[in-house]
């Protein structure tokens, strides 16, 4: 007979540890960032680092609630809720409220709630569920398409609702593809993806053009000659050429026109300090201006006078640069980069494929935020406005990341419940 386990005492609480102390590190930022004399309670619904705390004490409930259930559910149910989360991406864009020109937000009983962040975990339990069938072969062009498909769809879905950065982050499941067994050459080829778009957009596009050619030339001289090669460094020339072409239709037809100047400003093409450029100037003014140690806690100008606009979500890391210095934000990057570590160790440790490919999913996407939410702050990537996980302001976010994790956590402790 097999012997139970209590799913507390295999709890993995490094995980919950790291956790706890980004959600309270998160919280205090947020309060220096909007602190108001006249509200100075931390339960004061009329100020954000109130209604945070409201939604930090709910979110506690919630994992603990995913800790509780059965650990076979969310393999059994992973298709369904899924679909669940599509179908409120569907209904969003014909109901939802429009905030900050995305229409991607349900609202009600005061309460905003956006099922595009919760669709990133309802992805990453699809996508497990698909690759951890005994027949799936990912190298197979049919299990390819049907795990693109599958990363796609929501993705197509919140990019109709105007929410590009949400959009993008479904992206980083390419890294859960490739430890299925996605081949390093098309992971290299993603990578890549990017940089020939920044160049694009930079060199004349009949240069970039002849050096692809120049490259496609050498793999054809140093490989087999087959038809089948020349077919194919044809058809990945031929590819390249047009999506070189095709960025910069992209970022002039496609792109809203706050998102083309933030893509310009970014490449250098333009300099708009006080439009587009504005909130990462301040941004690196205020990191810049914390030094070493920073000025203290609630001692932030920047902050204080609210130089830098969405400083308690998007920018909340300047907030971390500015009061508590490079020494502080070395222990909040440290604390992320640890808590990725420590998802990866567990991972690779699980009895089950549907646990090891959630927990790269859980990985990526926090990674993908993580990298994307600390670059845009320091100018090194464009803003498309992805909140740091478990750090900034919002109920959706907080929530959708404590679910994420738990489930992953849940997932960790049933494995001592499997054969």
């Amino acid at each position: 007979m097999r012997e139970r386990h209590s799913v507390f005492e295999h709890i993995d609480w490094w995980l919950v540890i790291i956790f706890l102390l980004l959600v309270v590190m998160g919280w205090l930022n947020i309060y220096a960032a909007v602190y108001d004399e006249n509200h100075g309670s931390i339960v004061d619904m009329h100020v954000k680092y109130g209604k945070q705390m409201a939604w930090i004490l709910a979110g506690l409930f919630l994992g603990l609630i995913v800790l509780l259930i059965d650990g076979k559910f969310f393999s059994q149910f992973a298709y369904l809720i899924y679909i669940f989360c599509i179908l409120l991406l569907i209904a969003v864009i014909f109901t939802g409220k429009e905030i900050s020109g995305s229409k991607s937000w349900f609202q009600f009983a005061g309460i905003a709630l956006q099922p595009g962040e919760f669709a990133k975990m309802g992805t990453a339990l699809a996508l497990a569920k698909f690759l951890s069938k005994n027949e799936t072969d990912i190298r197979k062009r049919k299990e390819l398409f049907v795990a693109i498909c599958l990363i796609l769809f929501p993705s197509v879905l919140i990019f109709l609702e105007h929410d590009t950065g949400s959009a993008i982050v479904f992206f980083s499941f390419i890294f859960v593809l490739y430890r299925a067994g996605l081949s390093e050459k098309l992971v290299i080829g993603f990578v890549l993806v990017p940089l020939l778009a920044v160049l694009s957009l930079l060199i004349n596009k009949f240069i970039i053009l002849g050096f692809l050619f120049i490259i496609a030339l050498f793999f054809f001289l140093y490989s087999k000659r087959k038809i089948r090669n020349i077919i194919l460094i044809s058809l990945v020339y031929l590819g390249s050429a047009g999506f070189v072409f095709s960025v910069d239709y992209a970022v002039n037809h496609i792109l809203e026109p706050h998102q083309r100047v933030r893509v310009n400003v970014l490449i250098g093409k333009e300099i708009d300090l006080k439009g587009a450029g504005y909130n990462v100037n301040q941004s690196l003014i205020a990191i810049g201006s914390g030094g070493a140690w920073g000025k203290g806690f609630l001692k932030g100008t920047q902050t204080k006078y609210n130089f830098v606009p969405e400083q308690s979500t998007d920018f909340i890391f300047c907030t971390v640069g500015e009061e508590w210095g490079f020494a502080g934000s070395f222990v909040v990057v440290g604390l992320f980069i640890a808590l990725l570590i420590r998802i990866i160790l567990v991972a690779e440790r699980q009895r089950s494929r549907f646990s090891r490919f959630y927990g790269y999913g859980v990985a990526s996407i926090i990674f993908f935020h993580f990298m994307i939410n600390i670059g845009m702050t320091l100018s090194l990537i464009p803003v498309i406005g992805i909140p740091l996980p478990f750090f900034s302001y919002g109920g959706s976010s907080l929530w959708a990341f404590t679910l994420l994790l738990f489930i992953f956590i849940r997932q960790d402790s049933y494995r001592y419940e499997l054969l």
